[in-house]
């Protein structure tokens, strides 16, 4: 079920009294705000799994497993 679809459900007349949907869903407590770690918002951070990721496929597909990551 998408937002909008939640929101249509809890309130049909929901922009009758909210500019958006985004803050529908925040007085409906279909979204909420989490605390997070300020280093996993980093992007650098963030990618790192999905960088690795795709350095060890390339390195699969070119057979250069014998030859150590460059860092």
């Amino acid at each position: 079920m998408t937002l909008r679809q939640e929101v249509e459900a809890l309130l049909p007349n929901w922009r009758t009294w909210y500019p958006s949907l985004f803050d529908a869903a925040v007085d409906l407590g279909l979204l909420r705000a989490q605390v997070c770690d300020p280093s996993s918002l980093l992007l650098q951070n963030r990618h790192s799994g999905v960088r690795a990721a795709a350095q060890e496929a390339h390195r699969r597909q070119w057979s250069a497993e014998e030859n150590p990551p460059e860092e």
